[in-house]
């Protein structure tokens, strides 16, 4: 075997073992992170990481489901994960449909694909950088990202299954509580937008072609690669994926509302025969690259994210065994995502779960956490923080979400410090900001109703 000739089981076996392979440095060396911008506009995100033969590559662009046309939720991720079904022929290149698209990934060992978010359209290669492999790799990404062919018939195969799948999901209570939730919460922002089986039978083939061709732009993308690549060879690698991308259409994209702070309390009732009550209490939280995100992040370990050590799982199930399990989280994005807090407990249980759970938020953003608590969390935090790199994958999802949220570039270098220099007074003064206890939406699905 040359080097220029890779086998197909060899290609495939060497991607898994190197696919589980830790960056063993990750958690206490620096990450230097190299960013440019090409002429096409296209910003790049690099991390060198020469250890093993193999790259993962992000592309995103703003095109996610907040950008999803009215009556039609869902289309960013329905076209990206379309492209899958084949693409057209380009010069001497035959076009391919999903089963020959299919097999020429698998002959290259190398995977590519696309999904939406909220507030993204991403698309991820990965592949072993053995020079005739990631050649191929690249190539046929570009034409996946550019060119895909939308044919009518895999779509109107699919969508019945889709649509049947969505069915199936509202027979279930966490679904129907939490779409509940999302209304409440967020009104009319599209963060609230869900696909139903009407939905998707407004969308058709055409209306995929015509939202690949609306947006995807080089001029919009923001690239993050980690692998084994120097800026010469990843700059050259952005080039050719992005090479059949429109270069014109690069002016500014319009703004996405805020979403609106709530105004008064909102509660829901919603009767389901269920052998659990579902609870949900929350608010819209904050943006991604709020300057309280990392005292919220801290404070909420303490709250309800830390799991047996956080003051929801001591009051709600140790001390009065409410609830096997109750989390509090924050989902913040290019607009203020949800604070939520979930529980799930006898229907019988649910109004004295729901008012616990009040009473200790209520408490907590008003006194904040106790020195011990602070501690722990930062000792947990900190302590774990390597695990957050300890692949390429994972590595690549933080210097994506550095690039899409135009976080420093030496955000991961100073994670570290920036958990450790919090004070009691940060956490309860960001909560404070943050959170209004006796402005929530609260969902109670499946409860009993009380005599």
């Amino acid at each position: 075997m040359t080097d220029s000739v890779f086998s197909l089981p060899a290609a495939r076996a060497l991607l898994a073992a190197l696919a589980g392979l830790c960056l063993a440095t990750a958690g206490r060396a620096a990450i230097p992170i190299e960013h440019w911008t090409q002429p096409s506009g296209a910003q790049v995100f690099l991390v060198e990481s020469p250890a093993i033969a193999m790259v993962d590559v992000q592309i995103d662009l703003d095109a996610g489901a907040r950008r999803d046309p009215k009556g039609k939720p869902g289309l960013s991720n329905l076209m990206a994960s379309s492209t899958a079904y084949g693409v057209k022929a380009h010069g001497s290149a035959p076009a391919l449909d999903e089963n020959g698209l299919s097999d020429a990934w698998a002959d290259l060992g190398a995977s590519f694909g696309g999904s939406a978010g909220a507030d993204r359209l991403s698309f991820s290669l990965r592949s072993l950088t053995y020079p005739d492999l990631l050649e191929k790799a690249t190539a046929l990404a570009a034409r996946q990202l550019g060119e895909p062919a939308y044919p009518e018939g895999p779509w109107l195969r699919d969508r019945p299954k889709m649509i049947a799948s969505l069915k199936e999901a509202n027979t279930r209570p966490a679904t129907l509580a939490a779409r509940a939730f999302a209304s409440a919460v967020y009104g009319d922002h599209p963060y609230a937008a869900e696909s139903t089986p009407e939905s998707l039978l407004r969308i058709s083939a055409a209306d995929l072609r015509a939202l690949h061709t609306q947006v995807l732009r080089a001029c919009h993308a923001k690239v993050s690669i980690v692998g084994a690549l120097n800026r010469e060879q990843a700059d050259a690698l952005v080039s050719r994926l992005l090479a059949y991308l429109p270069a014109t259409g690069c002016e500014a994209m319009p703004a996405v509302p805020e979403v609106a702070p709530l105004s008064a309390a909102h509660e829901e009732r919603i009767a389901f025969a269920s052998a659990q009550a579902h609870v949900l209490l929350g608010q819209p939280g904050i943006r991604r690259n709020s300057p309280d995100f990392f005292a919220l992040t801290v404070g909420n370990q303490i709250l309800g994210g830390g799991g047996f050590t956080a003051r929801l799982t001591e009051e709600v199930r140790e001390k009065r065994g409410l609830s096997y399990s109750v989390y509090s989280h924050f989902a913040p994005g290019l607009h203020a995502g949800a604070f939520t807090i979930g529980l799930q407990t006898r229907p019988d249980q649910a109004e004295q779960a729901l008012a616990l759970v009040r009473e200790v938020l209520a408490k907590f953003v008003a006194e904040g956490p106790t020195e011990k608590e602070l501690q722990a969390a930062k000792d947990n935090l900190i302590g774990g923080f390597a695990l957050r790199l300890d692949s390429n994958r994972k590595l690549l999802d933080n210097v994506s979400n550095i690039a899409w949220n135009q976080l420093p570039l030496d955000y991961l270098e100073s994670w570290t410090a920036q958990v450790q220099q919090l004070t009691l007074a940060d956490i309860r003064a960001a909560f404070a900001r943050t959170l209004q206890p006796e402005k929530m939406v609260t969902v109670v699905l499946g409860a009993q109703a009380t005599p």
